[in-house]
């Protein structure tokens, strides 16, 4: 008896015994059953083949039948009688020819039994045709069989002679793709020439069978899908469309491809002409001019992008070409259809939803991550770039995503993902099919048709690492890449807007560019070409990217009142960010950001001046989260943070604090310059109480870290206690971009330190924190103004909390009483800050209200303003702040109801105006027709303040009545026409005003 665990540790199954009796005596005499080892030092090495081999069990059993077949094969060519397979291996010259060449040449043992591990089929096939294993035989040049997809047959063709050429030329492809000889292209490359040859076959077969009577038509067969891409497997149908030149030839071509489509049936594969005009309800052949008629008026766009892989196959071959070369300008105008881009994603979504639930997750080719994933995703790209990059009109996925990488349409690291997935996944499919020659896509759901398909893949067993699980591992990894590359390439925002440009405005050559600019708005074309070609000059792969954005980017900025400023913008953004590796590629791929980035530029000289001067805060533009108001608590914690890592150098300090201001306020302008941008809205836009609010705590942050510090440089005597308290503005959480930080400085000393040490500390750290704020650097200065402080500039700067007592028992009036209505704590010693804030209590909500003296007083206050601190030629119909229904008028209204019932009302007790306002409405102090007129003034001028500094740059109050600063303005705020929004203004400032009036008069 053998020991079978000798033979177990080959790999064979049923621990060897099964392969004892096809080694041993009876069968390949392989096997010394004595002496329980190899019968010799060839047959060792031919066992350790098989035992290499994807499926060393069925590598054996098929290479049992194959020498049984040989062997009775030679008896019956000698004239010995025809037996069946079974039995005792009888030797002949036929199987000592067979191993004689499995010893000798190593190269034919390796391809062989390759394949007969591999391929249950073609080793059925071998079977069959038991002298067929020479065509894996070495040459005598010394090189392996060619196998580029050639079909060898002589004279005449027939089918079973063609069958027999294609399985011969198909055994040399799987043998070189088993054995590691050729790459994945190669193999797909020879399939398919193998599937041309076979057509043009079928083609002279199908032609030769025609009448006498009847002529050859001229018929061009034109290669679809995989074929036609040179990417073909295994086993697939090929995809064909049939061409007839004219009418004439229409009857025999139909009976020519239809023949061929029988022929190709029993010879390979199926040949599927779905995709011809009207698909199968459509007639088989079509002529030329048909074919043009139909694209040109009923094609959709699905079909366009099968148009992608066309390619001439068989039959009349320069027809093929003529037909392909005349659609090729629809294909790729395609894009420009308003709903191309959103079919290709339907398709998508219709081939997921098709595939069966019990596969979904199985399936290579048709589930998430499959290769349907990666060929869509490059197609949609081709289609909207292909337009005018003719290096991108390539039928072949893998050579496509290539050109797509060079030409910077795709990031190189996403690119080389995508082609590892593609070759992983095809490999797959490859042995897949090849094992059964079956066409398939699904991972087997049994384990040991996993374990053989990661053996066929080369998978090993390694300690601590097993085969199945390395495989499942790769797959999961590739898949879930695949997946969430598809998804960021096929719904990039980028894609609808590039295929929203016209083709020839995406060319841009010298001799248009001109007349495009002028066309588009551009005021100085001539300088916008020297700025284009300043970006897209040279073959450097940031130009290529620069021409792919450029022409959309050049829509964006001509919906702006001022299109050369966006485009000059953009190149000085591009000059101090072009050489770092991330700027390009998140405007590609980074979703709406390089339209965000456009409406940014184009409309906003503020925010254009805060990211020159810190252009990675571009990157906020790419994640909503990032375009939301930081908490305040965050704000405290980070800004004090970045100047306690410089607590040794009082001026990195500052600059690090300023340095976050400047981020956090071109966070807030671009949240607020797209909260009205539509698609390019955030998810949750930013409106103008979110923006005053934010903006505040900005500066409640800024003071605070600079107040540290300040108290660094000039630290006080032991037990001082200093606090800064908001006023205006910043106390009433209402701060613009161009706003100053309304202040007051309070202190106070321990018990005895003398008033006049403890005052001179603070009114030092008050300077300090003054003028590290404003001092010129390359950050927006924070201007710190303590002009409301008791006796305004002629007071001293900082007071103690009981000078300030004293002072407002004693001498206080009732407009400094006002001011206090927003006095709130900012910043230093809270318990201090408190402490004043109950003294400001004490003023402005006084008991018993305001006497009907005080009541005019304010009133005659309030006209005062009116009058004296309008700025000269100021128009006091669009003055946002102090003209007629503005800030200043609602204010003043909320602010004498406040002063008026807020010691008897809590709910009055509000810094805010819009809160103050709607606790007087619902304490009935307001009629509610007045409080929603007024609420609409304050809201549309605090929305158009901003809105100005943010179109101007700088501070301004005066809504101008036209002009691009109008356009604008208007634009930043929903849009629609300027005079329209002006009247809009002028009339809902005019119900405020009225408003207004009323609620002072009353």
């Amino acid at each position: 008896m053998t020991r079978p665990s000798r033979l177990a540790r080959y790999g064979f199954a049923d621990n060897g015994t099964r392969a004892a009796d096809l080694l041993g005596p009876a069968g390949l005499r392989l096997w010394d059953v004595q002496a329980q080892a190899p019968a010799g030092t060839d047959a060792a090495e031919l066992i350790h083949s098989l035992s290499r081999a994807a499926d060393p069990n069925l590598a054996l059993r098929q290479l049992h039948r194959l020498v049984d077949a040989a062997a009775r094969a030679a008896v019956r060519a000698g004239g010995g009688p025809a037996t069946g397979p079974g039995g005792e291996i009888s030797p002949n010259e036929a199987t000592d020819a067979l191993f004689e060449a499995l010893y000798r040449d190593h190269g034919l043992r390796r391809r062989l039994v390759a394949v007969l591990g591999a391929s249950s089929a073609l080793g059925d096939h071998l079977v069959a045709n038991p002298d067929d294993w020479k065509v894996l035989a070495t040459g005598k040049t010394g090189l392996p069989p060619s196998a580029e997809g050639h079909l060898e047959a002589d004279g005449e063709p027939t089918v079973p002679g063609l069958r027999h050429a294609y399985r011969m030329s198909l055994l040399r492809i799987a043998a070189a793709d088993l054995t590691g000889g050729r790459g994945l292209e190669p193999t797909m490359a020879a399939l398919s020439r193998l599937a041309d040859e076979t057509l043009s076959a079928a083609y002279e077969i199908a032609v030769a069978a025609l009448p006498e009577s009847v002529s050859e038509p001229r018929l061009a067969v034109v290669a679809m899908g995989k074929c036609g891409g040179n990417e073909l497997n295994y086993v697939s149908d090929v995809d064909v469309i049939f061409v007839a030149a004219g009418d004439e030839d229409l009857s025999a071509g139909t009976t020519v491809a239809a023949r061929l489509i029988e022929i190709c049936g029993q010879v390979a594969w199926p040949v599927d002409a779905a995709l011809r005009p009207e698909g199968s309800r459509g007639p088989l052949v079509r002529t030329l001019a048909s074919h043009q008629a139909y694209y040109r008026r009923w094609a959709r766009t699905w079909e366009f992008q099968a148009l992608i892989k066309a390619r001439p196959a068989a039959g009349d071959l320069p027809l093929a070409r003529e037909w392909i070369d005349d659609l090729a300008p629809l294909v790729w105008h395609a894009a420009e259809r308003p709903e191309a881009v959103a079919d290709v994603r339907d398709m998508r979504r219709k081939i997921i939803e098709n595939t069966p639930a019990n596969q979904l997750d199985r399936e290579i080719k048709r589930g998430p991550g499959g290769l349907r994933d990666i060929e869509f995703a490059v197609q949609l790209l081709q289609l909207v770039h292909g337009r005018v990059d003719e290096s991108l009109r390539d039928g072949g996925t893998l050579p496509a995503l290539r050109a797509l990488v060079a030409g910077g349409y795709v990031g190189r690291e996403d690119g080389e993902t995508l082609l590892r997935g593609y070759r992983f996944l095809r490999g797959i499919e490859h042995r897949l099919q090849l094992q059964n020659l079956r066409r398939t896509h699904t991972v087997p759901d049994d384990p040991a048709g996993v374990r053989w398909l990661a053996a066929a893949l080369g998978y090993t067993a390694l300690p601590g690492r097993d085969a199945v699980e390395a495989f499942r591992s790769d797959w999961v990894g590739h898949a879930a890449q695949v997946r969430r590359l598809h998804v960021k390439l096929l719904y990039r925002p980028l894609l609808e807007a590039v295929a929203r440009v016209p083709a020839e405005a995406l060319r841009m050559t010298s001799a248009s560019a001109a007349k495009r600019l002028t066309i588009l708005g551009f005021a100085e074309p001539d300088a916008a070409i020297r700025h284009l070609q300043a970006l897209t000059g040279g073959v450097t792969r940031t130009a290529a990217i620069q021409r792919t954005l450029l022409p959309m980017l050049l829509q964006e900025f001509a919906d702006a009142p001022e299109p050369d400023r966006g485009l000059l913008n953009y190149r000085h953004v591009s000059d101090k960010l072009g050489s770092t590796p991330w700027y390009l590629r998140l405007l590609r791929d980074g979703g709406p950001v390089a339209r965000r980035l456009a409406r940014v530029l184009s409309l906003s000289r503020y925010a254009t001046d805060l990211l020159i001067r810190d252009p990675e805060a571009l990157r906020l533009l790419a994640n909503d989260t990032e375009l939301r108001p930081r908490s305040r608590e965050s704000l405290i914690d980070g800004f004090a943070a970045a100047a306690d890592r410089h607590y040794d150098d009082q001026v990195k300090a500052i600059v690090a604090v300023r340095a976050l201001r400047r981020r956090e306020l071109f966070r807030l302008a671009c949240a607020d310059i797209l909260s009205k941008a539509g698609e390019l809205a955030p998810a949750q836009p930013i409106d103008v109480n979110e923006l005053g609010v934010a903006l505040s705590d900005v500066t409640d942050a800024t003071m605070g870290a600079a107040l540290k510090v300040a108290w660094q440089a000039k630290p006080g005597p032991s037990g001082l206690r200093f606090a800064v308290i908001g006023m205006g503005r910043l106390g009433g959480y209402e701060m613009s971009y161009p706003s100053d930080a309304d202040v007051l400085f309070v202190y106070d000393h321990a018990p005895g330190t003398p008033d006049s040490q403890a005052s001179a500390a603070a009114h030092a750290v008050a300077e300090e924190l003054r003028r590290m704020l404003s001092a010129p650097a390359p950050d927006p200065p924070l201007g710190v103004d303590a002009d409301l402080r008791p006796e305004g500039r002629q007071g001293p700067l900082v007071r103690s909390l009981g000078a300030y007592q004293q002072y407002y028992a004693r001498w206080s009036r009732v407009w400094e009483a006002q001011a206090l209505l927003r006095a709130r704590f900012v910043c230093g010693n809270e318990a201090l800050g408190r402490e004043f804030e109950k003294l400001a209590d004490t003023m402005r909500y006084p008991a018993g209200g305001l006497s009907r003296e005080q009541v005019t007083e304010i009133r005659r206050i309030k006209a005062r303003v009116e009058t004296e601190r309008m700025p000269r030629g100021a128009d006091p119909n669009t003055h946002t702040k102090l003209g007629r229904g503005g800030l200043s008028d609602v204010e003043w209204a909320v602010q004498l109801l406040q002063l008026r019932h807020a010691y008897a009302l809590p709910g009055l007790r509000k810094t805010q105006t819009l809160d103050a306002l709607n606790s007087a409405l619902k304490a009935k102090l307001i009629d509610k027709v007045d409080a929603a007129a007024m609420e609409a003034g304050w809201t549309l001028a605090a929305q158009v303040r901003n809105a100005l500094t943010l179109v101007r740059g700088r501070p301004t109050d005066q809504l101008p009545r036209h002009g691009v600063e109008l356009a604008g303005t208007v634009q930043l705020l929903g849009g629609g026409d300027p005079g329209e929004f002006v009247d809009r203004y002028l009339r809902l400032t005019r119900r405020s005003r009225a408003a207004m009036e009323r609620v002072m008069d009353s």
